[in-house]
This record gives structure tokens, C-alpha cells and sequence, in this order.
């Protein structure tokens, strides 16, 4: 299957290639060029596989030039050998008969980036060996917390690759932060940068369009790459866990065969969604997409009036892998709705560069009322659902998962729909051991990583592994940047 760009559908390349250059020349961000559908069977198949054999079967038909012998390899190191801490990897979690919480944490860095960033090094590497790629990549990633650890984590001492993280100076939780400047390896860089995570993010954007460092790097035997969710080695392992869960539920007997269900997902740069979006795509029975936000509430607003505006107060939030304004992987979905139009997406694109909004035709907007719901919350309400989960569910819950929990409260509400809903939780709550604390009631709070014993201590519930071995780890990085000299810090790495 070849790939091309959301921008100019001319411009095409392999999966080898998409996967290795991670954005396209134009700026665009490489899509398959058709999407794949689902044999009928597809489900009552995947049904007694485990998650690894799911992987599988959902990737190969969209990694031409792999073979399926390659990917149960990467699958079974990927998802396997004790990396996570439950058998099912991504297990489905009962609440009541029409309520199901999909867990995406269980991975080594707590997080549901682990998903696809377990799986992304397997599939660069080899994409470089099968490119006869002789140059080192350097991977730059932009986090707004959770990607720059699993994204370090994963690529750790990998061969043939650097990685280095920007982070937002005081937008990330102070556990997130510990996580990444903590981090081991020889070939691993960690940076915040002044502002917020839009500008880390516009800041990376920048470097990979940038021909003199190209250039630069280039004399170095460098060459860059991406582990953001632009790269749809990203975006394609995070399809098969919505189809997991959806096997998971007709396994148990949740819904029959051929029920459809609704997906709740906390989202701030839109890739979980999306690839939600694909699963229903290639025949996963998936009704309604409802999309919850944070108090920066533009992707709400975008999918209700169907006009995109960054140019908005932006908030700082106790959700903070969703204090986003630029959602990069939205525009995959402009590409859908406009009808794979590439002349749209670069108008759209060039109308949010130029004046930071953009307004989507009348067809657009019809077909993303269609697919989509969306609604958002601010702190105090996250705070009373984490509240209100442990009070009548027993169930701990980290601030992005809560708002994912008021917005389909408010969705079922409004609409009276009570299909069954998977909501997807994205992040051990221990990542956020301040903010739950406090909307549990606990006030006084311990400095450091002992504030993870006082969470466990406070619930019973046990302290992922990953993050109490925290505890005896020494800050590596302190390095703090403008986004103005982020280029800097990328041939200070590379020298």
C-alpha cells in the first residue's frame, strides 16, 4: 500500500518510507492511500486471538513490504516479555452493563502513548534496513507529557537512532517531568522549552522544515524523523486496541455480534480519536465518536460549529496532555471530510498558519456532525468526577480519563443514547497524584515522589512499578530553551 500526502495526493510514498521520514517534504502528513475494510469475519476471528495476534491482523494489510513473520516478532517484544502489567495489555474494565472504561496504562510508562511507542521502534528500524538507509535518525518529539517518556522509553539505546524530547517549561505534572529528565540511555536528549505546548510543537514543525539544518545533519550522517502522532507508524498501532476492545466486549458477551457501540476519548492533538475514526472505517461497529476536551476546548468547538480557531485564552489545566490549541492530526480528518481534497487541506492549513482559523465547508460539516460528538470540562468538574468515580464505583481515575467520564455524562444527558460506550482511559491516575488527591479531599500533599505512597496509602491501590522505581532515580536534564533556539539544542546533540 503506498501513502501520500494530506497535502498533495502526487506526492506518494511506501510504508517503509512514510514510517522513516515521518512527515511529508510539504508539510503534510502521510495517509494510506486507501483504507482497508475488515473481512465479515474479521471480529468472530480476532474474538480468541490475543492482543498481539489482534496487532497483528489489524497491521498487515496496511504495512506492504513486511511480513506477517516480521510483525508477530515486533508484536510479541512490543506487547510482550513483561512489559505490561496486564496479560490483556489493553483490558476492558466493566463499570455497569452499558459502561466500559478501555485501560491503556498498563504499559512501562503508564500511558496509553505506550500503545503505539512499544511498537514504533520495531517498525522504524526495520524501515530503515529495508530503505538501505545509512544515516542515523534523529528523532525530535514534541510532548505535552506522555509522549516524551514513552517515546524515550521506547527508542532507549535502540541502534542507529538519537531522540530528543521538548517539553513544555511548567506544563507537564511534576511526576511526567520526573519521568523524562530521569530517563536512561546513551542516546537520549531532554528539553523544555519557554511557553506551551503549541510552541514546542510549532518549534518541531520548524526544524523538520528547515533545508539548512537539513543540510547541516545531513554532513553529519544525521537525519531527521518523528515519534509524534504526524508519523502514522504512530497512528496505525493505536487502531488495534479499539478493535481489541470491541472483540474483548463480544468475547464477554457485552454486545452481540454486530452492535454497534460509542467510543468516548479524551483527546487533545486528536490522534486517539482518529484512529478510532479508522477502526470504524474498516467495519470495527463504531456509532458515535464523542470527543472530550479540557477547558482549551477548540477541538468542541470546531466539531459543534465546524469553524477553527486557536486564537483563544489558553489554559493551563490539571489535564495537561490536552492543553493543546493546534491539534496536528486533525488535519487527516480534514483530509476525510473534504473528500481526500488536498487542495482544501492546504487551503485550511494555510488559513490556520496565516490567521490562526478556518471554517470547513457545508459538506464537511454535515459529514463531521455525523461521525462526531464533542463536549469538555473544566478543573473543578474534572476534579468532582475523579470524586464521584471513587465514591460510587471504587474506581481511581487520572484527570484526562475523568473528562472523557463528565463529557459522556453529558453527552447521555442531552441525547437519551444509551448504547453501550467504551471510554478510553489514558493514563495511570498516579501520574497525577496532586490533582486526585485533592479531589478526593486530601489537602496537604507529599513533596516529590513520596506523594505516590501517600496516593496509594490514601486508596490501597499499589503504585505502578514503573513510577515507584522513580524513586531512586537522579535528574539527568536540565536544559531550558526558547523556542526560538530549539535548533540549537538539536546540533548540540548531533555535534
Amino acid at each position: 500500500m503506498n501513502y501520500l500526502s494530506t497535502r498533495n495526493k502526487d506526492l506518494r510514498m511506501s510504508a517503509t518510507q512514510a514510517i522513516a521520514k515521518g512527515l511529508a517534504p510539504d508539510g503534510g502528513l502521510m495517509t494510506p492511500a486507501v483504507l482497508p475494510r475488515l473481512p465479515s469475519s474479521a471480529v468472530e476471528t480476532m474474538k480468541e486471538m490475543s492482543y498481539q495476534q489482534r496487532v497483528v491482523y489489524i497491521m498487515n494489510s496496511f504495512l506492504e513490504g513486511f511480513a506477517a513473520s516480521e510483525l508477530t516478532t515486533y508484536a510479541s517484544e512490543a506487547y510482550g516479555g513483561g512489559k505490561f502489567s496486564h496479560e490483556d495489555v489493553a483490558p476492558v474494565h466493566k463499570l455497569d452493563d452499558g459502561t466500559y472504561c478501555l485501560e491503556l496504562w498498563h504499559g512501562p510508562t503508564c500511558a496509553f502513548k505506550d500503545m503505539a511507542l512499544q511498537m514504533l521502534p520495531h517498525l522504524l528500524t526495520a524501515s530503515l534496513e529495508k530503505n538501505d538507509e545509512k544515516k542515523t535518525v534523529c528523532i525530535l518529539v514534541a510532548t505535552s507529557g506522555d509522549t516524551g517518556k514513552a517515546a524515550l522509553e521506547g527508542f532507549r539505546n535502540v541502534d542507529k537512532t538519537k531522540i530528543l524530547v521538548f517539553y513544555p517549561k511548567d506544563g507537564v505534572s511534576e511526576i511526567q517531568e520526573l519521568q523524562m529528565v530521569t530517563q536512561e540511555g546513551g542516546n537520549v536528549g531532554v528539553c523544555s522549552v519557554v511557553g506551551n505546548f503549541d510552541d514546542a510543537q510549532a518549534g518541531v514543525k520548524t526544524l523538520f522544515a528547515d533545508e539548512e539544518l537539513a543540510a547541516k545533519l545531513a554532513e553529519r550522517g544525521y537525519f531527521l524523523s518523528s515519534a509524534n502522532s504526524i508519523n502514522w507508524g504512530r497512528v496505525l498501532p493505536q487502531i488495534v486496541y479499539y478493535a481489541s476492545a470491541y472483540c474483548d466486549l463480544l468475547k464477554s458477551g457485552a454486545v452481540t455480534k454486530g452492535q454497534q457501540i460509542n467510543v468516548c476519548v479524551p483527546t487533545g492533538n486528536f490522534g486517539n480519536i482518529l484512529a478510532a475514526y479508522y477502526a470504524k472505517e474498516m467495519g470495527i461497529p463504531i456509532n458515535r465518536l464523542i470527543c472530550a476536551s479540557n477547558h482549551n476546548n477548540v477541538l468542541t468547538d470546531f466539531i459543534n460549529t465546524g469553524t477553527y480557531d486557536r486564537n483563544r485564552t489558553f489554559y493551563n489545566t490539571i489535564s495537561p496532555s490536552m492543553d493543546i490549541l493546534v491539534s496536528s492530526n486533525l488535519e487527516r480528518m480534514l483530509f476525510e471530510l473534504s473528500g481526500r481534497n488536498d487542495k482544501q487541506v492546504r487551503e485550511y492549513m494555510a488559513q490556520l498558519s496565516e490567521y490562526g482559523s478556518y471554517r470547513v465547508d457545508s459538506a464537511s460539516r454535515t459529514k463531521l456532525k455525523k461521525l462526531f460528538s464533542a463536549g469538555y470540562c473544566d478543573d473543578d468538574q474534572t476534579m468532582a468526577m475523579i470524586a464521584k468515580m471513587w465514591k460510587d464505583k471504587e474506581y481511581l481515575i487520572d484527570p484526562h480519563t475523568a473528562v472523557a467520564f463528565h463529557v459522556l455524562d453529558e453527552y447521555r444527558a442531552n441525547t437519551g443514547d444509551d448504547t453501550v460506550t467504551v471510554t478510553v482511559s489514558t493514563a495511570s491516575p498516579f501520574k497525577f497524584c496532586s490533582s486526585v488527591l485533592t479531589a478526593l479531599g486530601v489537602k496537604n500533599h507529599k513533596p516529590g515522589v513520596e506523594v505516590l505512597d501517600q496516593l496509594s496509602q490514601h486508596t490501597g491501590v499499589p503504585v505502578p512499578m514503573p513510577l515507584a522505581r522513580l524513586k531512586n532515580r537522579q535528574r539527568r536534564f536540565n536544559g531550558v530553551t526558547e523556542k526560538s533556539a530549539m535548533m540549537d539544542c538539536v546540533l548540540d546533540m548531533l555535534k
